[in-house]
């Protein structure tokens, strides 16, 4: 009796625990399967469906957004490749967005989200810190415009005509036949110079006003400096729009400076009429020294 009950009872509990076992594998099963289906959404009907919403959100976005800044663009006279810039980072910008509602869709937790995105950034700043400061500079330099291509510019120690401007840098190419290139970030940090005097006008050209220093000892006289600087300048008149000028702006115990005040239409013109009038007013001014010496 006993041994026949204790077998019976000990076959009613391996079928209990079978059953536990049973149940708790189908528990399993379930979070498995539940599992798999909201990682793997996208072979769920509804997912698809969702998935095919964002990507044409993403996509009317994307047009909406390209045709409002090439209008922009226009309006605002930007190079094409600025306008190219911008137009890149608006689409991977979205690019982004929609890929993280799509991760969403298929079952992604917002917090591996949020934990990726962490991540992302923070490995972002880490490695591209100066790219993204250069980034949103070239944006502000966009929007404010203390310059354009073609203008002469003067940023810090740097001088010369504007060739480029992009989201990063700004080339600018310089009397000594080359080509620096300026990272936004930077140009934000120095003072900067525009000689541009008058802006263009219909039908008529802008005028840029360059100013540079030339220096004298005291052998030669001020009232022959002065006739000096009236003969070279005049010289000149029919190829400047306006006639060049001077100022004394120091005299020391061994020389004088003056300021010379240079008007061009074109903005390349400077290289040349610059180095031509030093030349000539320092020749002039060598042969009235050699006649005061002697």
């Amino acid at each position: 009796m006993l041994h026949g009950y204790s077998h019976k009872h000990a076959r009613k509990s391996y079928t209990r625990v079978m059953a536990q076992k049973m149940v708790n594998g189908a528990f399993v099963m379930s979070a498995t399967d539940q599992t798999t289906q909201s990682v793997f959404g996208f072979l769920n009907f509804s997912a698809i469906v969702t998935i095919i919403v964002v990507a044409i959100i993403a996509i009317t976005v994307e047009r909406l957004i390209t045709t409002y800044l090439s209008r922009f663009a226009k309006r605002a006279r930007l190079e094409p490749h600025t306008t190219n810039n911008l137009v890149l980072t608006t689409r991977i910008l979205i690019l982004l967005g929609a890929i993280a509602a799509i991760a969403r869709v298929g079952g992604l937790q917002p917090e591996w989200i949020i934990s990726i995105s962490a991540i992302g950034g923070a490995a972002l700043g880490f490695a591209s810190q100066k790219t993204i400061g250069n980034f949103i500079a070239g944006l502000f330099l966009l929007a404010a415009k203390p310059f354009k291509v073609g203008d002469y510019v003067r940023i810090g120690t740097v001088e010369g005509l504007v060739q480029e401007i992009t989201i990063n840098y700004t080339k600018v190419f310089t009397s000594a036949n080359s080509t620096v290139s300026v990272s936004n970030l930077q140009i934000l940090d120095r003072d900067i110079t525009n000689f541009a005097y008058e802006n263009e006008k219909a039908g008529r050209a802008g005028i840029y006003c360059y100013t540079f220093e030339i220096g004298f000892d005291h052998t030669v006289s001020t009232e022959k400096i002065g006739k000096i600087f009236d003969d070279v300048f005049e010289k000149y008149l029919l190829e400047l729009p306006k006639k060049p000028a001077y100022v004394l702006i120091r005299s020391g115990g061994t020389e004088r400076v003056y300021l010379v005040y240079l008007y061009v239409r074109k903005p390349e013109d400077i290289f040349t009429f610059r180095s031509h009038f030093t030349e000539e007013v320092y020749l002039r001014w060598d042969q009235e020294r050699a006649k005061a010496k002697a």
